[in-house]
Parts: structure tokens; C-alpha cells; sequence
């Protein structure tokens, strides 16, 4: 892949720095859009950062945009950034929709007048399925959006189906369930559970704060995702993929992966708050990844207990300095 060139918007964050690292080792020239001075150190980016192109810009910065895509001139263009949760379009939406429509658009409308031969990932989310009419979700299943996030990532997966429909320009989505790794800020449930789990086994604490246990989730590793968007760009036409581990696991079997890893009884630790249970979903959110597996030859690598045990070990070493 040696001369090409790879545009990464939200580089410095879990999944732009997996997929940083692929392209790197692949030959890619690699560019990233960071907020912030581009000269400061982005600790997901250390072991990479002087081999990048990092400049300074925002998603709500319309000429911006379209100026870094005529600077960079990319062979593919992967958008990862955006509101990065859902309590946070809530808070927000008119940022949200500002970070994920009007960008997506944005971005469309520079491809198409700077070199329509782009290819255009957008990182989509299994959002998008909300209140779920089938499980597992796949392509094919309705979509049913109940928060701002995910209506804006359906309008801008819409939109780009419809660029390439219209233009032909080779755009593709990533449906992805819930990805984790030791890069995942602690804000998310995973991280919270092994930081905790960390620091409990070093002495530093003594208990976790959950709320339902018996929520599920589908989590697979960050850097099997990134893999697919790459793949996805390379496959001879655009489209729309599920990406998930097909497995559906609960909260308590996160704990028990965390805890019985570093020998400790979660039982003796943990503390449930029923403040923080969030009504469930009817029907569980677990995804069907066929098309991946069949069209790009793709299928996650790392198990459930190798990706948690990664974690723990990485917050030991946070925790130790």
C-alpha cells in the first residue's frame, strides 16, 4: 500500500489510533484531524505521533473541512469523530447533529468537488437499531433510533448511500456494536469495571459502584473494528456493514472477567446502586456480522476474556505509575 494516503478524523482517540496504527504498518502516509494544538502529546497517539500529519480542527468548521480535504487530498477518508456518546447528544443535540450531520455533509460535498475517486468511511453505531424489532440486528433490520446520536448517525449513513447512489462515490458505513480496549475513556462501563478491578487489586480501593448487572451488551476489541473499516475501503464498492461479535454478555460477566483475573471475588466489592439502571432495551442489541464475514472476509480475532484482561493489566500499570 506503499503511497497512499489516509485522512483520520478523531485519530487521537480509541478507534483513530488502532486504525492509525494499521495504516502505518501498511505504508499509508497518515493524516489526523485533532482538536487542540496538533504539537501537544496525545498519550493513544505516544508510540506513533512523529510519524503523523496531526492538524488543529473542528468538525463544526465547515471551511475548515473542506480546506484540509484539498490540503490532504486522501485516498480514504475515515470519520470517527463525532458526539462520542449518547447522554452527550442528549445534552447537546444541536452539537450533535452539528458533529455528525452537517460534517458528514460537509465532508460528501468536498469529496465530490476535490477528487471523487475518495473513498469515505463513516463509523455508524448499532444506535441506530433503539428499539430493535429483531435480534440479532443485522443490515437488514429496521431501523429505530430513540436518542439524538443515533438518529444522527442514521441521517448521515442515509446521506452517504445516497452520495454514492447519486455520484458514485465509494462511501461505507460501520454499524458497530460496542468495542472496548484499554484505550476506552473510563467514562464507559468496561473501563470503569477494570479500573476498578485494577485498583482494588493493588489495595488502592475497596469497592465498585454498578447499577444492573443483567444488562447486556455486545463487546468486542477496538482493534479487530478497525481492521473491517479498512477492509470495507478497499472492497470494490461501497456499502453498509454490521460489526460485532455476535455474543451477547452481561455486566455481571464483564465483573466476573475483570475481577476473577487479577483472583478476587467481586462479591466482596461490589456495591449496586439502583439509581444508575437504565431501562433495558426490549430486545437485546447483538449484532449479526455475516455480511462482513462473507464480503470482506472479516470476523474478530481477540475473545471476550483476552480484550478484558488487556484492560485490567493496562490500568495496573496506570494505577503504578
Amino acid at each position: 500500500m506503499t503511497g497512499r494516503r489516509a485522512l483520520i478524523l478523531g485519530i487521537s482517540g480509541q478507534d483513530g489510533s488502532y486504525l492509525a496504527e494499521l495504516l502505518l504498518a501498511k505504508g499509508y502516509e497518515v493524516w489526523g484531524l485533532v482538536r487542540g494544538s496538533p504539537e501537544r502529546r496525545f498519550p493513544n497517539l505516544e508510540a506513533i505521533q512523529d510519524r503523523l500529519r496531526l492538524v488543529h480542527g473542528d468538525l463544526r468548521d465547515r471551511s475548515g473541512l473542506e480546506q484540509l480535504v484539498e490540503q490532504s487530498r486522501p485516498h480514504e477518508l475515515y470519520n470517527l469523530a463525532s458526539t462520542s456518546t449518547v447522554a452527550g447528544s442528549w445534552d447537546d443535540p444541536l452539537a450533535n447533529a452539528e458533529e455528525t450531520v452537517l460534517a458528514v455533509t460537509t465532508l460528501l460535498e468536498a469529496i465530490r468537488r476535490v477528487d471523487p475517486a475518495i473513498r469515505f468511511y463513516l463509523a455508524s453505531s448499532s444506535q441506530l437499531f433503539g428499539a430493535a424489532t429483531e435480534s440479532p440486528q443485522r443490515e437488514t433490520t429496521p431501523f429505530r433510533p430513540t436518542d439524538p446520536y443515533g438518529a444522527a448517525k442514521l441521517y448521515a449513513q442515509v446521506l452517504i448511500a445516497s452520495y454514492r447512489e447519486r455520484y458514485g462515490i465509494h462511501g461505507s458505513s460501520g454499524i458497530a456494536f460496542n468495542h472496548e480496549s484499554p484505550r476506552r475513556p473510563e467514562r464507559y462501563v468496561t473501563r470503569k469495571v477494570t479500573r476498578a478491578a485494577a485498583a482494588i487489586s493493588l489495595g488502592l480501593e475497596d469497592k465498585l459502584v454498578l447499577g444492573d448487572l443483567a444488562a447486556t451488551r455486545d463487546w468486542g476489541f477496538a482493534g479487530d473494528f478497525v481492521e473491517a473499516m479498512w477492509l470495507m475501503l478497499q472492497a470494490d464498492e461501497g456499502s453498509e456493514y454490521v460489526l460485532a461479535t455476535g455474543v451477547s454478555r452481561s455486566v455481571r460477566e464483564l465483573v466476573d472477567a475483570a475481577f476473577g483475573g487479577v483472583g478476587l471475588d467481586p462479591d466482596d466489592h461490589l456495591e449496586i446502586d439502583a439509581t444508575l439502571v437504565r431501562p433495558p432495551y426490549e430486545i437485546p442489541l447483538v449484532g449479526d456480522a455475516t455480511k462482513a464475514r462473507e464480503r470482506l472476509g472479516w470476523r474478530p480475532a481477540t475473545s471476550f476474556e483476552e480484550m478484558i484482561a488487556a484492560m485490567v493489566e493496562r490500568d495496573r500499570a496506570l494505577a503504578t505509575g
